[in-house]
């Protein structure tokens, strides 16, 4: 990998990270546990699209790990690789169908798939099937939150000349 597109994804995995640690002290918006925003999924869409899957894997996994170090949460880290992995995999497999007007589209899918995958690691780690009652609030949530990050995404990947700036 060469050194600039090395400094490129540190540069992404930094932003991540800070708006992750930004939201985690921001107060719940509403009373249902574990809900969040997933702000910094903006960041991990724009790579994708804007990158490759490759560089947004890689993204999506340096937050992933250094939320965890720095939150002193290591307890959630299965939790947050499931969900990310899920969310990862079906906004790799929609860049390959959608346009760049259609990013919210990966937003929302990606979030609902997360949750998924969350919620699956959840019922393994635990061995209570009955955890899966919750998964309709969480992928109502999901769908809100994720065409939000979706559109922001979109909005950053169409602003070509200030990546092209950014990038160079």
């Amino acid at each position: 990998m060469k050194v600039k597109k090395m400094t490129l994804l540190a540069l992404l995995s930094a932003i991540a990270l800070t708006i992750f640690m930004v939201e985690a002290q921001i107060p719940a918006l509403v009373p249902i546990p574990g809900v969040k925003l997933g702000l910094a999924n903006i960041v991990t869409v724009f790579t994708v699209f804007a990158l490759g899957a490759r560089e947004g894997v890689i993204v999506l996994f340096i937050r992933i790990f250094l939320g965890a170090v720095f939150a002193g949460n290591f307890s959630t880290i299965l939790y947050s690789a499931a969900g990310g992995a899920c969310a990862i995999g079906v906004t790799i497999l929609l860049r390959k169908i959608l346009t760049k007007k259609q990013l919210w589209v990966a937003g929302c899918l990606g979030a609902i798939a997360h949750s998924i995958g969350q919620m699956a690691m959840a019922v393994l780690l635990t061995g209570t099937p009955s955890l899966a009652v919750y998964l309709p609030v969480m992928i109502a949530v999901s769908i809100v939150t994720g065409v939000f990050t979706g559109l922001c995404a979109q909005f950053l990947v169409n602003r070509g000349n200030l990546w092209k700036t950014i990038s160079q």
